[in-house]
Formats: C-alpha cells, sequence, structure tokens
C-alpha cells in the first residue's frame, strides 16, 4: 500500500488539543486497519512566531508543499495582537492557501438532527439542514492589489482594498460548485453584488456562461449576497450548494455555521486544481472555529469539527469514502448517545470533555467498522 503523507498543523490557542483527537485517530486507521498514513507536525501561526519569527517556516511551508494534504488547526490570539502585520498568525495560513493554490473552499453547514435544539433559530428551520458553500480562496479583495494605506496629509489617510476577479477563476470555482451539486441535491445559488460591484457583473456572467456550456443539467440561481444572507437565516433549507466569492464567502459560510448551534461542529476543506499527472489535487483541512484563546489547555474544547475536517480528508484526498461515511456516522451516533461538550451542552445531557469525546468517537468508529 503506498504510503499517504499527512503534514498536521495544530497551530495555537485549542488547535492542539483538537489535533491530537485526530492523531489518535489516525493512529487507530493505521493500527487496526492498515490505513497507511504517515504523518509529519509543523507549526504555524503565533506558535510558529514565537520559534521562527515568522508565521509558518519556509521548511513547514515545503512539507506541506510535498504532503498529499494538511491538516490544520487554528492560529491566534491575544498574545500576538501587537506583532507586525506580515507575520501575523493569519498570515501563515493565507500563505498556505496562496502558496499551495487552494482556490476552492468547501463548507458543510450540517444540523445534526441531536443538535436542532441548539441552534438559535427555531428546530423545524435548521432540523435535516445540509447545504455546502463553496468559496473562492485565492481572488478578490483579500488578494487584489493595490492594498495600502495611504497618508494624505492634514491628518488623514486612505485604506485601500481591491476587490478583482478574471474569467478563469470564476470559472473554475464555479464549476467545482456545479460538480459538487450533480452528487447532491443539483442546486447551486450564485451570490454576488452585481448590483452595485463591477466584479459581481462578472461574475454573474461568467457563471451563467459555465453554466450554459457545461452544466445546464444542474439548475441554477443567482441571488444578491446581503440578500442571501437574509434567507440563510429565514430558511436556510431552500439552499444546496452555494457558490460565492472570497470576501462574501466569508461573512456568509459563518452565518450558515452558526444555524448549526457551534462553530464546533463545522469543518472545511481548500482544494487546489488536479495535476495533469495523477489527478490529485492539493488540499488542506481545518475547523471553521478560532483558537478560542479562552478555553485553550482546559480540556474541554470541542474536537468534532477537527475529525470531521480529517472525515473530509479521508474522502476527497483519498477516495476513503467508506472510510469517510463511517467516521460521520460515528460522529452522528455518539451524539445521538446524549455526549456533549461544554459548547453544545444541553439539559438532560452528558457533558464531556475534550478527550472524552475523542474516545467515543474512536469507539464508535471501532464498533461501526466490526
Amino acid at each position: 500500500m503506498a504510503t499517504r503523507k499527512l503534514l498536521l498543523l495544530p497551530g495555537d490557542g485549542i488547535g492542539p488539543e483538537a489535533m491530537a483527537q485526530v492523531t489518535r485517530l489516525i493512529d487507530v486507521l493505521n493500527s487496526d486497519f492498515n490505513a497507511g498514513f504517515e504523518t509529519q507536525t509543523g507549526l504555524v501561526g503565533g506558535s510558529a512566531y514565537d520559534a521562527h519569527g515568522q508565521s509558518i517556516s519556509e521548511e513547514d511551508m515545503k512539507l506541506a508543499l510535498a504532503a498529499d494534504a494538511v491538516l490544520f488547526g487554528a492560529v491566534g490570539g491575544p498574545k500576538w495582537d501587537s506583532v507586525p502585520y506580515e507575520v501575523r498568525p493569519e498570515a501563515g495560513l493565507l500563505r498556505l492557501r496562496k502558496d499551495m493554490e487552494l482556490f476552492a473552499n468547501l463548507r458543510p453547514a450540517i444540523c445534526y438532527p441531536a443538535l436542532a435544539a441548539s441552534s438559535s433559530l427555531k428546530p423545524e428551520v435548521v432540523e435535516g439542514l445540509d447545504i455546502l458553500i463553496v468559496r473562492e480562496l485565492t481572488g478578490g479583495v483579500y488578494f487584489g492589489d493595490p492594498k495600502e494605506i495611504i497618508d494624505l496629509g492634514n491628518g488623514q489617510k486612505r485604506g485601500i482594498d481591491t476587490q478583482v476577479y478574471d474569467t478563469f477563476e470564476i470559472e473554475r470555482i464555479s464549476g467545482v460548485a456545479f460538480e459538487l451539486a450533480r452528487t447532491r441535491q443539483n442546486k447551486v445559488c450564485s451570490m454576488e453584488k452585481h448590483n452595485v460591484m463591477k466584479s459581481g457583473v462578472l461574475w454573474k456572467e461568467v457563471v451563467s456562461a459555465t453554466h450554459k456550456a457545461k452544466y445546464s443539467d444542474v439548475e441554477l440561481t443567482h441571488m444578491l449576497a446581503d440578500a442571501g444572507g437574509m434567507q440563510l437565516v429565514r430558511w436556510p433549507k431552500q439552499f444546496d450548494v452555494i457558490v460565492t466569492d472570497n470576501l462574501f464567502g466569508d461573512m456568509l459560510s459563518d452565518v450558515a455555521a452558526m444555524l448549526t448551534g457551534s462553530l464546533g461542529m463545522l469543518p472545511s476543506a481548500s482544494l487546489g486544481a488536479p495535476d495533469g499527472v495523477t489527478g490529485k489535487r492539493k488540499a488542506l483541512y481545518e475547523p471553521v472555529h478560532g483558537s478560542a484563546p479562552d478555553i485553550a489547555g482546559q480540556g474541554v474544547a470541542n474536537p468534532i469539527a477537527m475529525i470531521a475536517s480529517f472525515a473530509m480528508c479521508l474522502r476527497y484526498s483519498f477516495n476513503m469514502i467508506e472510510e469517510a461515511d463511517r467516521l460521520e456516522k460515528a460522529i452522528a451516533e455518539v451524539l445521538n448517545d446524549g455526549l456533549r461538550t461544554k459548547d453544545i451542552m444541553s439539559e438532560g445531557m452528558n457533558e464531556v470533555g475534550t478527550e472524552a469525546m475523542g474516545d467515543a468517537i474512536i469507539a464508535k468508529y471501532r464498533a461501526l467498522a466490526a
């Protein structure tokens, strides 16, 4: 069996605690199921800054580029609020996305039936929710030039960020959305702001042309991004796949995440283009939640998003569909059994810590594989 090479970047805050549960799961897959995973561990974010004065070292960047997939925890915290902008913890993640050319961010928003009551919305609005937001990740206002602050004199300054998209960037991200929709409910909603932004006009034109040329079997609708945010709160189950740009995707995916009751529950994947030889994609998998420095080191962090991110890794990087399905089912069954970490605790449930939740999911996975 060929070795499956993983780079683990736990990061800061609760990242190492959540990653530890994935490491234990990888050990079980190797020992019990001969999965052949080979792991290396590096530094990213504040921990990398403390060690190297950079948000990710050149050595760890090379490891990321050589790996079959990267598992990423979380970065940042008040400790690093005053470091130079260029080496802030988040810059490590942005560099990984850019250098690995990870243009497609997949953020599922799934409401497990056992957690419908944990959402701030009515249970009937979110129960059974299963939507996927496909966010363009390497273009738009986060990467456009010029990006600067200009001193205008007389005590005045001007901040400039530039929203830029080329045709090919919109074609490839919409293609990913249409292809994924074919495996789901076959519906895509494209969100932009063509009413006030020229980049939005181009986005809508290119998505429509791509649909007509290659994906006319998929149902396509368009919606202004602000209206999309409203509809996500009003009736989210109307959506299947949402495709949008970098800035709007950043905001809309966080809105969708909170529909499910906790940021601690949701995974994400960031994918590159398949190479021309093997068809493999560069890929990075990370939980949607942040580093949560207020609870770091207390053993109470929810590891489910990190574990579910590994399930996405099994699915998209290694085509281990059966194993991914089994792991996702193990998560659902543990929740059905009434186990809860502090962030999703409710009356009548059994509160457990990070490691105990990891124990339960691993035990359930083994039972389902028996």
